[in-house]
């Protein structure tokens, strides 16, 4: 591993250590270890997500670069996962696991089948290929084992239809169901959809056209928040989940040439966007300060209302709470704030350390709880207020995938080796910098 390119104290670097093993934690016990799927929350009963199993995917090998896991049980946990996707289901039958190569949203964490009756998700089927090709990336040796885990991970790639995904049209759709048929929502604008675009305009079988990406793009919104003017998205994970598999430091598409930035500098600016908005306070919401932020979508303590000093406040339970036109309901996710950490780490850094300072992921086994709010009011906690009961693997996932690609670049590094993400970015009219 690279020597750190991040000059820490030894609080800061022991603090991370701490939350980035808490986290990885997660990605050991709330899995079924006959078939590998991860829970994607510690709700009772709670079904997998694709998408929290490609963050697995893409943590083992931080785990064993960090020595939280060895090589060996890194490999059988990541092709127990493969195999199960390899093997399982695909076909418009409404209680398969996938179909055309995409995957249902959430699956029955026993049987691997679709659950809740939900879609079949783009843009989570997205975040698990990641994670394959992350561990095709990191797994690159003459074994039997490590070879399959490439295999797999590029038959399960370049099984996904794309094209199909577009329903006719422009742009992406968010999915499909076999009861209805596509989704009416398309993935247009700036959003975390662009690793989605990128994955599927690097595909060798059904490849995106590019005028797909283009039209994406074309909705794109340059806003000014405070003093800072970014492609907007309220709500923080936007900004973060594409970038926690690709390194957009210094390489630019069309749209970013044209406002002059990359997609690095605009997340920068988005997560100093949420500070100022947290120092402003607009709604007199208790806890808010300069290290004490972070709107995304969660969970929250809703839906209720309640008067507190006099004034009627509404709390939501989960929506995509965002800044600066929420909703907002006084709920913060600490694990938005890590995520941003490779951006901003002058803000982010006092932000833990204040976290740690309320005593914030004291009572949980897997660190910082996945969200807090101050101003609802609990005996156990006067200065964190609610604490969510539960984690979700989408919240431990960028945990440790950010913590790591700030102190050494490792995530990045490895995706750069990918074939299909290069292939993506370019045709995406990606150049400059790593490119």
């Amino acid at each position: 591993m690279n020597q750190l390119t991040n000059e820490l104290t030894n609080e800061q670097d022991k603090l991370l250590s701490d939350l980035q093993s808490d986290a990885f934690n997660y990605f050991i016990h709330e899995v079924n270890s006959e078939n590998g799927l991860v829970a994607d929350c510690t709700k009772e009963g709670w079904p997998s997500s694709i998408a929290a199993i490609g963050m697995a995917l893409s943590a083992y090998p931080v785990g064993v670069e960090r020595n939280l896991i060895t090589r060996e049980e890194a490999i059988v946990r990541t092709l127990r996962k493969l195999r199960f996707f390899a093997e399982s289901e695909q076909s418009s039958k409404p209680d398969a696991t996938g179909y055309k190569g995409f995957y249902y949203h959430f699956l029955d964490m026993k049987t691997g089948r679709r659950a809740w009756e939900c879609e079949l998700s783009t843009v989570d089927s997205t975040f698990l290929f990641a994670g394959m090709l992350a561990a095709a990336a990191y797994f690159d040796r003459d074994s039997e084992a490590e070879t399959e885990i490439r295999r797999l991970a590029d038959q399960l790639y370049q099984r996904a239809d794309w094209r199909w995904a577009m329903d006719g049209g422009a742009t992406l759709t968010h999915g499909w169901r076999p009861e209805t048929g596509y989704l009416a929502h398309r993935w247009q604008g700036y959003d975390e959809s662009t690793l989605a675009y990128v994955l599927g305009l690097g595909s060798p079988t059904f490849p995106l056209p590019v005028e797909s990406y283009q039209a994406h793009m074309a909705r794109c919104n340059l806003r000014r928040v405070y003093e800072y003017e970014y492609l907007f998205a309220g709500p923080l994970f936007m900004h973060q989940f594409s970038h926690l598999w690709i390194d957009f430091r210094g390489i630019q598409d069309e749209t970013a040439r044209a406002w002059g930035l990359d997609y690095f500098e605009n997340s920068r600016r988005a997560t100093y966007a949420q500070q100022a908005y947290a120092k402003q306070n607009p709604n007199g919401y208790k806890g808010y300060s300069e290290v004490c932020w972070g709107l995304t979508a969660c969970e929250g303590p809703g839906p209720k209302e309640l008067i507190i000093d006099g004034t009627k406040r509404v709390f939501f339970d989960y929506v995509a709470r965002g800044v600066p036109d929420g909703p907002d309901d006084g709920t913060l996710a600490p694990w938005a704030v890590v995520a941003s950490l490779p951006f901003a780490p002058e803000i982010v850094l006092p932000a833990l350390k204040h976290f740690n300072q309320i005593e914030l992921g004291v009572d949980h086994p897997y660190g910082l709880e996945a969200t807090f709010n101050p101003t609802f009011p609990d005996e156990k906690c006067r200065d964190c207020g609610w604490l969510s009961p539960w984690h979700f693997g989408i919240n431990e996932g960028p945990i440790v995938l950010m913590i790591e690609n700030y102190r050494s670049d490792f995530l990045w590094r490895l995706m750069r080796s990918s074939p299909y993400i290069i292939a993506g970015l370019r045709q995406a009219g990606f150049s400059g910098g790593w490119l």
